[in-house]
């Protein structure tokens, strides 16, 4: 990882293979803070992250954290 991660950000960790083509970073906004989930991506659990109102992380927010 690149330094420190700022908030709201903290470490999701998965296995060594874990790409976006496969896995989907999930929020959640809970107060003032989002709590955070790795799911694979079109499973049965991603659909029901998604309507229980979380939302799918862009690539594109994360992509300087990857390691």
């Amino acid at each position: 990882m690149h330094g420190s991660v700022p908030l709201p950000w903290f470490p999701i960790q998965g296995t060594r293979d874990a790409t976006t083509l496969w896995y989907a970073v999930m929020r959640k906004p809970v107060r003032d803070k989002y709590i955070g989930a790795l799911c694979i991506r079109h499973s049965d659990h991603h659909a029901s992250l998604l309507q229980k109102g979380w939302q799918e992380v862009e690539v594109e927010e994360i992509r300087d954290y990857a390691i």
